[in-house]
Order: C-alpha cells, then sequence, then structure tokens
C-alpha cells in the first residue's frame, strides 16, 4: 500500500561559496596568490589594482528598479539552472563537499634535472666496459637506493641478471664491477651496508695515522665502535685516549648517506613566505599581516562600462540581453571573490592576534619555556570560531618573530600539571629535557631514568617512559649512543 507523508527536516550544508573561503583560509602565501592569478584569468570581470567601482554599485543596484529590461526580465527568458551551474557557480566550485577527498590540492609540481641514478650511468662513460660488464653496471646502479646503498645480495641480482637481462654470469664478476661502481661519485655510493660505505670514503683520503686506526677499527671492530664501547677499542688496538679521539672524529667526517648528499640537490626547494610579522615596540608586540595577504581587488571598468552602455541604450536586442546576462553574472562571481578574500584576511587577523596575546610572555622573551599550555579550542573559544577554522590558519602558517619564522602549529602543546599544581606546557618540559641533555657530561651520559629523576627534582614529575618519548620526538639518541671519549 502506497502512502504519502509530509516530513519536517533541519539540516546543515555548506555552501559551495562557504567551502572556498575555507579552502582559501588554509592556503599559504604563496598558494593564495597562484589562486588569485587562476581566479582573474577564469573570471575577466575581476581585476586588481587601486580603482574604485563606485560607479559599478550605483549602475548595478538601480538595473532592475528603474528598467522594464531588467535583470528580473531577462531571467524569465531562460533556463535558472543554467544560469546558475555555468557561470555564478561554475563547476569547478562544485567538484567537492564538505567530507570529499578531494577538498585538499594534492598537485606537486616536477623539478627538472638529472636523477641520481642518471648522474652514476653517466660517470660510467669513463670507463672502459664491454656490453656485458656495462650491463652489469648499469644494473648494479639501477639496484642503487635513495640513500646510496644496494641492499640485495648479491645472489639475488645475479638470479635478476639471468632472468630478466639474459645476462648470464658469476658472483666473482659481479665483485669485480661491484668494485668498479664503488669508484664513482659520491664517495660510498654501491656500499652494500654502513661498514662498507665508510671505508670506501676512508680508503679516498690521504693515509694518516689517524685515518688508517680509523679504517682498522670499522674493519675489525665495527660492532664495538657502533655501540661506542671505547675501553674494548683502547685496548684492543694499544691507544690512548687522544689517539682514538682523532680516529673517531675522522669517522664522524664521514657521509653515512652518499645517496642523499646528490638526490637532495635535485628536490623541490620550498621557500617560506611568513603570513604574519610580530615585532616587539616600546615593550608591546604589533601584528602585522603579509600584504600579499590582502591585495587590491575590484570590478573591471571594463565590464562597468558595458553595464551602463546597456543601461543608456533605448533600444535593446535580444543579444544584448544575453550579453549583459553573462556579465551580471560574472559580477557576482567577482563581487563575492573579493568578500571572500576580505573575510580571510580578517580571519588569518583575528587568529594569530588571539595567539599572539595568549602567548605574549613567550613572543616578549623568545624563550620556549614561557610556552604556555594551548590547544586549538583554546583560540576557537576566544574568537567565537569553529576549532577546524584555527587548525585551518595553524596548519600552514608561518609568523615573522623576533627569534625566527615559525609555524603556527608549533605554538600549540598539551598541558601537564607540575608539583604546585600549576599546568605547564610540554613544550616547557622539552625545553628544559634538551638544555639539560645538551650541559650532560658526554663521557657519562644521562640515562632516561636518571633524566626522569632531574625533571622531577626540577618540579615536573614524568615516568621514564615519558621522557623517553620526548627524547625521541626530539631526536634526542639514547644515552649510550651520546657518549663521547
Amino acid at each position: 500500500m502506497l502512502k504519502q507523508q509530509l516530513n519536517f527536516k533541519l539540516s546543515q550544508k555548506l555552501s559551495p561559496q562557504q567551502i572556498q573561503l575555507m579552502k582559501l583560509i588554509q592556503l599559504p602565501t604563496q598558494a593564495f596568490e597562484q589562486r588569485l592569478k587562476q581566479e582573474m584569468e577564469e573570471n575577466p570581470a575581476l581585476d586588481s589594482g587601486k580603482e574604485k567601482a563606485d560607479e559599478f554599485e550605483d549602475a548595478y543596484s538601480n538595473e532592475n528598479t528603474d528598467d522594464d529590461y531588467g535583470t528580473e526580465k531577462i531571467e524569465t527568458d531562460i533556463n535558472v539552472d543554467e544560469y546558475l551551474s555555468d557561470d555564478e557557480i561554475p563547476s569547478y566550485r562544485l567538484s567537492s563537499n564538505n567530507y570529499s577527498a578531494d577538498d585538499e590540492d594534492k598537485s606537486v609540481p616536477y623539478a627538472s634535472g638529472t636523477t641520481f641514478h642518471q648522474h652514476l650511468v653517466n660517470q660510467l662513460n669513463t670507463y672502459r666496459l664491454d656490453e656485458e660488464e656495462r650491463e652489469i653496471a648499469e644494473f648494479l646502479v639501477g639496484s642503487i637506493d635513495e640513500s646510496g646503498y644496494i641492499r640485495r645480495s648479491l645472489t639475488d641480482i645475479l638470479d635478476d641478471l639471468a632472468f630478466t637481462q639474459n645476462v648470464y654470469t658469476t658472483e666473482e664478476k659481479i665483485e669485480n664491477i661491484l668494485k668498479i661502481v664503488h669508484q664513482l661519485d659520491p664517495a660510498g655510493v654501491g656500499a652494500r651496508n654502513l661498514q662498507e660505505c665508510l671505508l670506501i670514503q676512508l680508503d679516498r683520503k690521504e693515509l694518516t695515522i689517524p685515518i688508517k686506526l680509523a679504517s682498522m677499527i670499522l674493519e675489525r671492530s665495527f660492532d664495538h665502535f657502533s655501540k661506542k664501547h671505547y675501553e674494548k677499542l683502547l685496548t684492543k688496538f694499544d691507544i690512548n685516549e687522544e689517539e682514538l679521539k682523532e680516529a673517531i672524529e675522522e669517522i664522524e667526517h664521514l657521509n653515512p648517506k652518499p645517496g642523499g648528499a646528490y638526490a637532495g640537490n635535485n628536490r623541490i626547494v620550498e621557500h617560506v613566505v611568513p603570513d604574519y610579522t610580530i615585532r616587539i615596540i616600546d615593550g608591546e608586540l604589533e601584528l602585522t599581516l603579509n600584504g600579499r595577504n590582502a591585495p587590491e581587488l575590484h570590478v573591471s571598468r571594463e565590464y562597468n562600462n558595458m553595464l551602463q552602455g546597456y543601461k543608456a541604450s533605448k533600444e535593446k536586442s535580444k543579444s544584448q540581453k544575453d550579453a549583459v546576462l553573462f556579465i551580471k553574472q560574472k559580477l557576482d562571481a567577482a563581487k563575492w571573490f573579493i568578500e571572500a578574500v576580505k573575510q580571510r584576511q580578517q580571519t588569518l587577523f583575528i587568529t594569530m592576534s588571539a595567539i599572539m596575546h595568549y602567548q605574549k610572555s613567550y613572543f616578549l622573551s623568545g624563550d620556549e619555556r614561557n610556552l604556555k599550555p594551548m590547544i586549538l579550542k583554546d583560540i576557537a573559544d576566544e574568537i567565537g570560531m569553529d576549532v577546524s577554522t584555527v587548525s585551518r590558519v595553524a596548519n600552514s602558517k608561518y609568523v615573522d618573530t623576533p627569534y625566527g619564522t615559525k609555524l603556527i602549529k608549533e605554538f600549540f602543546s598539551e598541558s601537564m600539571t607540575n608539583v604546585e599544581g600549576e599546568e605547564v606546557s610540554t613544550r616547557e618540559i622539552k625545553k628544559i629535557l634538551e638544555i639539560t641533555v645538551g650541559e650532560e657530561d658526554k663521557k657519562k651520559p644521562l640515562t632516561d631514568d636518571k633524566l626522569a629523576k632531574i625533571l622531577k627534582e626540577k618540579g615536573y614529575p614524568i615516568a621514564r617512559r615519558t621522557v623517553a618519548k620526548y627524547r625521541e620526538q626530539l631526536d634526542i639518541p639514547v644515552a649510550r649512543l651520546r657518549k663521547k671519549i
């Protein structure tokens, strides 16, 4: 049995304009400039500069009331859906919804240049190799990873050469060709492990007493060296601490990832453009928004003149009506985009201003120990905006401070309670931990247990496992690996 039923339902849905505003807010300065350029290319009614569009406001606002051929009458002659979808809300504004995967722009530009592997292959041209040797050498170079290592056994390489390249050879011949690969630059490339990588680099150096000792240590006692068992090294090689120190210094100057030295030169270089600037003037903080975030935008004067010409004409043809409708749609889109840029500027300034005042003691001193515990909700409640809006601002924006350019997200941190019952930032604890490790005796570095006791004495009762977690987040190795002779 069929039934008809009337139900009332209240729902909230972001409009395409609101979605686009959120996208504008999260863009950093350089990406925002590209977005402006794209919009001006797609909408000829939008222009940049210092001209004003006051005349347009009058002509546009009076158009419907003064003319029988105004927009209201024109709209009845066309399909309203086409009017909305084709121009006023172009398809690129409707390509995503609130939770769509394409809400983020993940396109990455490509950088041109010679790749790491091509750089190695080019060097092979300087060696006399027959056809088979050349194929083996190129296969070995192709097996080198980004760090500069060959992380496969010779047996696997032998099998792959037979199955994929139709090259039947022996492990001895592959070993001989590998020695040629080891002569390529950067030094250490083609090594099968860290020990071999460091030894290859030492072989390239002028043979001195410290280098000779360093080679002996790596070749005969690599395990003791990697675990920093210095007492065993002193006994085994019958040397004093000064000699061992000189040998270790030579090893420390080597590159454990030779491939990274070249690969890094071919990566896309990202330039950070601060979105804000904070300065201290007469003991007070002053916040300014980067001018590139608030460009001068206005409605194109040519389109304004077209609209006025249509209004002044006595006889209006069908083609004129179609043209003025197109103009109106583009002007609507231009006015919305100008308003969205203003809202973006206002949102960015209000959010950063709240963060600056919340962390005033830090911005005045530059001491990270003065950072207060702060989460996104603290700022969202203060400025009366949604947490997601604050998150968009914090994740991609930078501020130029007297202490360097900082990512805004770094000012947020969780809190914990000290022995006095006060809430302190975890960033403050990490900073104290970093200072403590920096001041320790490197001959007897502090273990996590001792670090936990020291922090407890300073008024921060945290467990050893928490110390270990903070230490790893700060990229500080365990005590044994921090030991120095």
